[in-house]
Formats: structure tokens, C-alpha cells, sequence
């Protein structure tokens, strides 16, 4: 059975639907196109004038903002550069300090986490590589993460079962000047045709600047969201798609049930068929929800996708919020995520990183602007 409150609304979209079917056209003027001169152009001067290859920089750029369709507006190109000087300081493969030992304590791990015997994992590492080094002794070697991940894909051809031994273990999961997913490269690559020539693998691309800014713009712009700030982009950028979103979401199941849930943008649990804490709490709210654990939990399952804000279960969870709060509660909020990886030595959270990169586009909003 419709609610009233859902009936209104309804109605009222109705009414706005005739009212522009009526007036025939949108007289909202359209922004002139750019033309990739002029975004590169733009760029040239956004880009830090102490930089070298500004030209070729802005090139790579202006290509990804093209190829992915994503408008080149001044704040979209301000948020990308924020997050590339934020990530590497515009360098396309960043030097990590460590980087060698923090790799073979990363690859120990997955082993185990595999339940490879030691030894095994200890003998292919110490198997000898075409340069005379064992694998054992470059991996420690290595500075950067392009250079790391190339010996370890070599190390997985040439080492005896290293393909079914090693494969999935490669300690690198991210790359390039905007440092991206490689997971996420990989499955955009199948979804999206790549612009560039694969030299390689997908794997390889992400550690040029042409591939690491395509897959990183790719990342941080590529999808529909309704924030009204961009910081909270830029936590999805590092949290995952929506996080602050659904962090926002939370907080308001959290106000209108009395149970405090951990903000941290996960709704529902993919690998178990376990409900989530969010999902138990949701499910307090099924009665004056009209919903069932089922319809919950469907609704739920939206919540890495723009369609959730569409569901019944967002819209009427945020009303009983809103309702309990006396006041219209905000629909995105920064997830409280403390940051885990091995090259992170420093207590750092979603929030640093989104603060952090938030003064960056706010220092080139101003450059743009003077």
C-alpha cells in the first residue's frame, strides 16, 4: 500500500513532468564546447609551472577526459589534478621507500592466506632470474611499483608452476601517477574499449601516464553522483564508489533506529549471505518500512550503484531520519575508514586523504580563477 507521504511525492514529480512537457524545451543555455586545444591550453596553466613535459601531461589528460566522454569543465580538471599531485606529485611511477621489503613481507602473507607451504614459496623465490639475481634478491631491489610488478609477472613465467603458485599474489594492487586499481583497470578495460594499444597487459598500461590517467580519470569522474561537494568524490575516490553515499546512509539508520553503526560506506556483506550490522539494523525499521527482510536486502545489493538512491528503502529510511532529526539530514557524508596497506606506515584515514586532496582543488580552483 502507497503511504501518503509517497503519494505527495509521487504526485509532485508528476506535476513537474506536465509542467516541462508543457512549456515544449529547455531554455537552460548550454556551455560552449571546449576544444581539445583549448582544454590542453587550460591545462598548461594549471599544471605546476615547475613541472617538466607540461605539454605532454596536459596531453594524456585532455585524451582520457575525450575518450571516457567526461566533460572537461575546470572543476572536473582541477579534481584530477588534485588527486594526481595528492597520489605522486605528478610523477607516473613514484618511488616508494621500502618498497622491496614491504613486497616479500606482502607476498609471505598471501602465501600463507593460500596456504602455500613456506618452503615452497621460499624455493621460487630463490630460484635464479636470466640476470644472475634471484627473484628474491630483485623483488627486495625494487623502488617503484611498475618496476616491482614487471619482475614479479617475469618471475610468474619463468619460475616452474608459477602461474598456478604465484599468479595471485602479485603484492602490487595499484599503480600509475593517480595511483588506481589494477583490479579495477582490468574490469573497466572489458567493459570499455582502451584507446591506446595494449603493450603488454592491462596491468602494464596502468603504470604509463597515458593509461594510469585514463583508468584513474576513469575512476574518480566515471560515474553518476549526485554530491554537491566534492570532497566527497574524492572519498569515493579512495573508499570505493558511493561510499559517502551510503556512509550518509548509516548515519541516518543509525538516527532513526538509536543503533550506532561503524560509517564506513559497506551496506551489505557480498561474500557471505550473512546480513551485514547496517542490514540488521535496517531490518528494526521493516514495519514502518512496509518491507521484508527480502525486499531489505534486494535494495540493499544497490548500494555500489546510483539506482539505490532510487529504491523505497533509501528514500523512506532517510524520511523516518529526517523525521526523528527535526531537520533534513545530510545525503552524503565522508566514511570513517582508517587506511590499511602495506605501504602506509602512518595512522592516515579517508577522511586525511579527501581533506588533503580537497585543499589541492580548492588551491587550483584559485589558479584557475586569477
Amino acid at each position: 500500500m502507497t503511504s501518503p507521504h509517497r503519494f505527495r511525492r509521487i504526485a509532485a514529480t508528476a506535476l513537474l513532468a506536465l509542467v516541462a512537457l508543457a512549456c515544449g524545451c529547455d531554455r537552460t543555455p548550454r556551455p560552449r564546447e571546449k576544444t581539445p586545444e583549448e582544454v590542453r591550453a587550460e591545462l598548461h596553466r594549471l599544471l605546476p609551472a615547475t613541472m617538466a613535459d607540461r605539454n605532454g601531461w596536459a596531453a594524456d589528460i585532455q585524451a582520457a577526459f575525450a575518450a571516457l566522454r567526461i566533460e572537461p569543465s575546470t572543476a572536473n580538471l582541477c579534481s584530477v589534478l588534485a588527486v594526481t599531485e595528492q597520489e605522486s606529485t605528478f610523477t607516473s611511477d613514484p618511488k616508494v621507500p621500502g618498497l622491496g621489503r614491504i613486497a616479500l613481507e606482502e607476498i609471505d602473507r598471501r602465501m600463507r592466506a593460500r596456504h602455500i607451504p613456506p618452503l615452497v614459496a621460499r624455493a621460487a623465490l630463490q630460484i635464479e632470474s636470466p640476470d644472475g639475481r634471484t627473484w628474491e634478491q630483485r623483488i627486495a631491489a625494487a623502488t617503484s611499483e611498475r618496476e616491482l610488478s614487471n619482475v614479479y609477472e617475469a618471475m610468474i613465467d619463468r619460475v616452474p608452476m608459477g602461474q598456478r603458485l604465484l599468479a595471485s599474489s602479485n603484492p602490487v594492487r595499484t599503480g600509475g601517477p593517480m595511483q588506481v586499481g589494477i583490479a579495477f583497470a582490468e574490469q573497466l578495460a572489458k567493459e570499455k574499449d582502451y584507446p591506446y594499444p595494449i603493450e603488454g597487459s592491462i596491468r602494464r598500461e596502468v603504470f604509463t601516464r597515458r593509461g594510469g590517467m585514463y583508468f584513474g580519470i576513469a575512476h574518480l569522474l566515471g560515474y553518476r553522483a549526485t554530491y554537491t561537494r566534492p570532497i566527497h568524490r574524492f572519498a569515493d575516490f579512495n573508499a570505493g564508489w558511493y561510499a559517502s553515499r551510503n556512509a550518509a546512509f548509516q548515519h541516518a539508520v543509525t538516527v532513526a533506529t538509536g543503533i550506532e553503526l561503524d560509517e564506513d560506506g559497506d551496506l551489505v556483506r557480498y561474500d557471505s549471505d550473512e546480513p551485514s550490522r547496517t542490514e540488521v539494523a535496517v531490518r528494526v525499521l521493516s514495519q514502518q518500512l512496509g518491507m521484508t527482510d527480502a525486499q531489505i536486502h534486494r535494495a540493499l545489493r544497490k548500494a555500489r550503484t546510483h539506482d539505490f538512491e532510487e529504491t523505497d528503502l533509501y528514500r523512506e529510511v532517510f524520511e523516518l531520519a529526517d523525521h526523528a532529526a527535526g531537520r533534513e539530514l545530510p545525503r552524503a557524508r565522508i566514511p570513517q575508514i582508517r587506511l590499511s596497506s602495506p605501504k602506509i606506515t602512518r595512522k592516515l584515514t579517508t577522511e586525511w586523504f579527501a581533506t588533503r586532496v580537497d585543499t589541492r582543488y580548492r588551491r587550483c580552483m584559485a589558479r584557475a580563477k586569477g
